[in-house]
């Protein structure tokens, strides 16, 4: 593997306010007067000079209220919770003519903390997402503070080289060597998109100048486990809905690969053109692992673009011992890869990685001469801004890579096994405790999801008929909304239609603020504490 020198970072709330005196300062270096009063209040701390007021009074309300993962108070509420109705009122909503002052801007900001959802909680399952590494927030504060585009070296030079270098990394974990290319998009949903322009540019380049006018219908196919976003691609690239083909999945929600075989013959006897498969490696609700593998060998049948959504269970490869749930991710074209997920990057950590070097620019360029002149004086080719769909794209690669190189490689690969850990010790809770039920579904899990429901004691015992489960499906939402009000825990709940299964409630665990088995024994608790009279 190739070495990035990662080592343990320095104590967080030094570096924190290290980074954020860079910040000020370069605020301080660009600062120009303009026709409005700006305030640029100048006040003195104990260590250093601090140029701006406001930026300390932020950094203040974070370091007070403890909005960091794992240093929250797990005694707190998770959220306050506000109707949409009420919370108009509850803030100062109208812009006026004249700004108002940084003490009524440190009072918003302290109302919007108290009234956000506090990710950072140990309580807070809701979404894929959770809690922020505070390595990686500095470096997210510090890259937000330098305001740079990264479409070009000259405007970004120093982001340019780590995001270079950070996406071979990537690429030398999953397989690829020094193969390929890559590009940090804003999320998972617009990767799975990028992995379908370039699958069809591969198979028909043509239709980037002709379109897709007379061209056999395309057709994209995907589990139907996967996620939505596929579904709103093909909408985008203005193939059509109808064309993406949902394949039949297994027990545990993994695609079985001679149904997509069968699929893909299918497509071709009506004269159609498949391009495309999206496969899947830790599914949002299942957490389902395709067999890569066996996908690829019916792919290369059939000269077929293989992309993986490994967008939340990608992180296993991380881990010695589970990165075996990627076997074949070194045989794929392209995976999309969210580290704001289960290891805890900021919101948004979204790296795209490609296989065939060169195809992201030959699918996406369009060779606006105001900016990718062929004739600089130094190296072109990390000019990256004309292999991205956008223009102005966000510097995101330097706050994962500022977190990897303060955490190092055997923290995380502690934190992936521990979170599946986790995982294993949740579903040992629901199996050994009265009330609870496994999901079906779960029975084979891979990945930490773990579904679930919790039978009240009013309908144990009963015949679990059409009414039962009618009253069973009322279940989840009731415990969920009184725990959302009274803000203990928050957790996802939801049907699967096509598997026939009614609301039952989805737990996933990520790695950051780091699960224990305390944690997990609370989960269970609370809801039968809540839903014990239901």
């Amino acid at each position: 593997m190739q070495s990035m020198s990662l080592h343990t970072g320095y104590h967080a709330k030094r570096g924190l306010q290290s980074l954020l005196g860079l910040a000020e300062r370069e605020l301080q270096n660009n600062f120009k007067p303009l026709s409005r009063n700006i305030r640029t209040t100048t006040i003195m701390s104990k260590d250093t000079e601090v140029t701006s007021a406001i930026l300390q009074k932020v950094n203040e309300i974070v370091q007070r209220n403890k909005l960091v993962s794992d240093h929250y108070d797990v005694a707190n509420k998770v959220v306050d919770f506000e109707h949409p109705a009420d919370l108009k009122n509850l803030l100062p909503l109208d812009i006026g003519k004249n700004g108002v002052s940084d003490e009524e801007l440190e009072k918003i900001s302290e109302d919007v903390a108290k009234l956000s959802v506090k990710t950072c909680h140990p309580y807070f399952y809701n979404q894929l997402y959770h809690g922020a590494d505070e390595y990686g927030v500095a470096g997210s504060w510090l890259s937000d503070a330098l305001n740079t585009n990264i479409h070009t070296f000259e405007v970004a030079p120093a982001f340019i080289i780590i995001e270079h270098h950070v996406l071979g990394y990537i690429r030398e974990l999953f397989g690829w060597g020094e193969q390929g290319d890559g590009i940090f998009s804003p999320g998972g949903s617009l990767s799975n998109m990028y992995g379908m322009m370039l699958a069809r540019h591969h198979k028909f380049p043509e239709l980037k100048t002709k379109g897709l006018f007379g061209h056999p219908p395309i057709v994209a196919f995907t589990s139907e486990e996967s996620h939505y976003s596929i579904v709103k691609g093909a909408n985008w690239l203005g193939m059509g809905v109808e064309n993406v083909v949902k394949v039949k999945t297994d027990e545990g929600g993994r695609m079985i690969p001679d149904e997509l075989e069968k699929c893909i013959l299918k497509a071709q006897s009506e004269n159609k053109a498949p391009f495309f498969v999206n496969a899947t490696s830790g599914s949002t609700v299942l957490g389902a692992y395709d067999d890569l593998d066996a996908l690829a060998d019916v792919c290369k049948k059939h000269s077929v673009w293989l992309h993986v959504d490994a967008c939340w269970g990608g992180s296993a490869i991380l881990s010695r011992k589970l990165k075996h749930l990627m076997n074949g991710s070194e045989k794929v074209d392209s995976i999309a890869w969210n580290p704001h997920k289960m290891v805890g990057a900021p919101l948004q950590t979204s790296p795209f990685i490609v296989r065939h070097k060169g195809m992201l620019h030959q699918t996406n360029s369009a060779n606006a001469t105001y900016l990718f002149q062929q004739d600089k004086f130094y190296d072109v080719s990390y000019d990256t801004g004309d292999k991205s769909v956008q223009c102005g794209r966000k510097v995101d690669a330097f706050k994962l890579w500022f977190m990897l190189k303060a955490r190092g490689e055997d923290y995380m690969e502690d934190m992936v096994d521990n979170t599946f850990a986790m995982a294993d010790y949740l579903t040992e809770l629901v199996k050994s405790k009265p009330g609870f039920r496994l999901v079906p579904a779960y029975e084979t899990r891979q990945c930490t999801n773990v579904g679930f429901w919790f039978v009240p004691p009013s309908l144990r015992g009963k015949e679990e008929n059409e009414e039962w489960w009618l009253s069973m499906e009322k279940i989840a939402p009731q415990i969920k909304e009184q725990m959302i009000m009274e803000g203990t825990l928050m957790i996802g709940y939801q049907p699967l239609p096509y598997k026939n299964l009614k609301n039952f409630f989805r737990m996933v665990i990520h790695g950051v603020p780091r699960p224990n088995k305390e944690h997990m024994e609370f989960i269970v608790d609370e809801i039968e504490r809540i839903g014990k009279d239901l």
